[in-house]
């Protein structure tokens, strides 16, 4: 750019940074010419211009970037044991618990599944993918949800419109929109007080806005396995690092690849491209009987504790 454009450029990048509708957009990046670390925005007339990093961090709180490119080094994947899967549904009433979700908005949810009408019924429990190649992050218009270095696909509900492009480009059915206000006002300020708003949180959720699993991030920060996964009486959740080439149920632990191997695990819907950090592992050998819905799991236990 000529200098007068630039200064033109900049001058009107700022003007708009003043509105209360503009948001950061993409992911950050360097000017060739300049130390000056620059961002992306969108601006009230919906055009990106490119700023000064420093300008939007004086006009406001942006958000945590660190946030938004997540824990370095780190590919979190999920290993789903089919053979395991009960129905307790403990996975989904502490994920509800812990997330402040109110039913039907649950972000897990466990269907009866049949692969044909002559083979035998399973239970599979079903979340947010965390897809490498998301479609979701492609259509969304605001950049409110975005996937991370670490493999983790998040919302930042302050910036979601509640257009659902999300939603209708998810070929997993994952996403949940919330129609209304989850929880009193009243609980919701004890419940968040001293806590900030951020992806990563269990923030109630927000209404008119878009909500998923996002694998507990927070409490992965802390080196603490997902609520889904320690909740589970049967351990059918493990949870771990691609990279390293483990995951743990939290009282066992194995090789990502061996189990994958020896167990033929697989993803959901693999021709589509999307790569889910998401496996499952066949109902092969399963440790029960299919059973319709155990909402009343610790009395069937005692029942059958002999």
């Amino acid at each position: 750019m000529e200098n007068n454009n630039r200064r033109d450029f900049l001058k009107k990048g700022l003007t708009a940074l003043g509105a209360a509708s503009v948001v950061p957009m993409l992911d950050s990046c360097s000017d060739k010419h300049s130390n000056t670390e620059k961002i992306k925005v969108l601006s009230p007339e919906g055009k990106v211009m490119e700023v000064d990093k420093s300008s939007v961090a004086k006009l406001g709180n942006f958000g945590d970037y660190a946030v938004r490119e997540g824990i370095p080094g780190k590919k979190f994947v999920m290993v789903i044991d089919l053979a395991r899967c009960q129905n307790a549904k403990k996975c989904v009433s502490s994920c509800n618990k812990n997330h402040l979700i109110q039913t039907p908005n649950e972000w897990l949810k466990v269907y009866s599944m049949k692969d044909t009408e002559d083979s035998a019924p399973y239970w599979q429990p079903t979340t947010c993918q965390h897809c490498d190649k998301p479609p979701c992050v492609k259509v969304c218009p605001v950049d409110a949800t975005f996937k991370r270095q670490d493999g983790i696909v998040l919302i930042d509900n302050d910036r979601c419109i509640g257009c659902r492009f999300c939603m209708a480009a998810c070929p997993y059915s994952t996403r949940v929109f919330n129609w209304g206000e989850s929880i009193p006002e009243i609980e919701i300020d004890s419940l968040m007080m001293g806590h900030h708003h951020s992806p990563e949180t269990s923030v109630p959720a927000q209404k008119g806005t878009v909500d998923k699993c996002d694998f507990c991030p927070d409490m992965l920060a802390k080196g603490e396995l997902p609520h889904c996964v320690t909740a589970c009486p049967n351990s059918v959740f493990y949870f771990g690092d691609m990279y390293e080439d483990v995951v743990t149920t939290g009282t066992e632990t194995v090789r990502l690849s061996e189990i994958l191997e020896k167990r033929a695990g697989y993803r959901l819907m693999e021709d589509l491209g999307t790569n889910p950090s998401v496996y499952y592992l066949p109902p092969v050998d399963r440790l029960f009987e299919y059973e319709e819905g155990l909402e009343n799991y610790e009395e069937f236990k005692e029942e059958n504790a002999e």
